[in-house]
């Protein structure tokens, strides 16, 4: 009897697998070291392999796509309803191989290595920026308990730390002060970092010709198109503009029920850096466009004009999400609209 499918579970040292005929009948379901995966999956005939899409999974979807396998990434929300009762490792192979199996199933699309490192290198500044923020509150909550408050900004942090470590020391305690200076020295340390991997990204984003043309777009500067384009690619998974909306989070939860449409908020559904960047960057353009409205395009300046200024901005994200889309499938440069 010859494996079609197999369902493979993802673990760090024990694998589990599960492999069934064409017509769904069990072959087998056992557990396989980590070190004896790649020969099992050589000697199997060439199938279908279903995986979760977690850590590891775009790793092994390459080293199984060399040997000549189908590898389908599935998200772990879309494998859970077909468990069965208990969660075990035999049964989570088993739902695997169930759910990739459907026709309806939606796939994630295997990463390169080049895209893993570039997004290794955005989770990295992501982080570093985190941090930052944490230690420029530390800073402002430290001067406030004695009275000093600074203006609004990561800048205004910068320029007090600099002038902190050079002498230039507020009216408090010494040893409040000694820890203020320890504070803004790793405070420093830490923009320093980030101020590094903003760079590497604008470098990375200006060598990509879908970064670059990303980058023509009102609002995508380069670390929103480097992340865009080190994620999903050139974006052909998605059929249509509002799939990659959808899968931003950016359209509305839909709660209709008995012939009576219901719209809510938006999802906040799939990937929450690229949604945070795409909004924070129209969040820009929009505060520019009340500045000078006649650098922003009639679309833009009507809903910033009609809706509430935040409801506006998502408006916005989701509009740019649909030319992301027609500019990475069709491989077409930007078209500025009437202002």
């Amino acid at each position: 009897m010859t494996v079609k499918t197999v369902g493979l579970d993802l673990a760090k040292d024990v694998f589990q697998v599960h492999g069934i005929s064409a017509a769904g009948r069990k072959i087998f379901n056992k557990k396989i070291k980590r070190a004896k995966l790649l020969a099992f999956f050589e000697a199997l005939p060439r199938c279908v392999v279903g995986m979760e899409a977690c850590g590891s999974a775009h790793y092994w979807g390459r080293e199984l796509s060399r040997l000549g396998h189908d590898v389908r990434l599935m998200p772990a929300a879309y494998v859970k309803p077909y468990v069965k009762r208990g969660k075990t490792d035999a049964a989570d192979a088993e739902a695997i191989c169930e759910a990739v199996r459907r026709p309806t199933m939606r796939f994630v699309e295997v990463k390169s290595e080049d895209q893993q490192a570039i997004l290794a290198l955005h989770r990295t500044r992501d982080l570093t920026v985190r941090q930052r923020t944490q230690l420029a509150n530390m800073i402002r909550s430290l001067l406030r308990e004695f009275g000093h408050v600074l203006r609004s900004g990561i800048e205004a942090v910068v320029a007090f730390a600099k002038r902190h470590l050079e002498g230039e020391r507020p009216s408090m305690p010494d040893l409040a002060n000694g820890i203020l200076g320890t504070v803004c020295y790793q405070f420093l340390g830490v923009h320093e970092r980030v101020e590094g991997f903003s760079k590497m990204i604008e470098k990375h984003a200006l060598l990509d010709a879908g970064a670059r043309r990303l980058m023509r777009v009102p609002g995508i500067g380069p670390i929103t198109a480097s992340a865009i384009v080190a994620t999903i690619g050139d974006a052909k998974q998605f059929r249509t503009g509002r799939d990659l909306a959808a899968w931003l989070g950016l359209t509305l939860l839909n709660k209709s029920s008995g012939g009576k449409e219901k719209l809510g908020k938006i999802t906040k559904k799939g990937d929450r850096y690229i949604r945070k960047l795409l909004i924070t960057g129209m969040t820009s353009r929009a505060l520019m466009g009340r500045k000078h409205p006649e650098r922003i395009d009639i679309w833009s300046a009507r809903i910033l004009a009609e809706k509430p200024f935040r409801l506006a901005t998502v408006a916005m994200a989701n509009k740019s999400a649909r030319i992301i889309w027609a500019i990475l499938t069709k491989q077409q440069e930007y078209r500025q609209p009437a202002a």
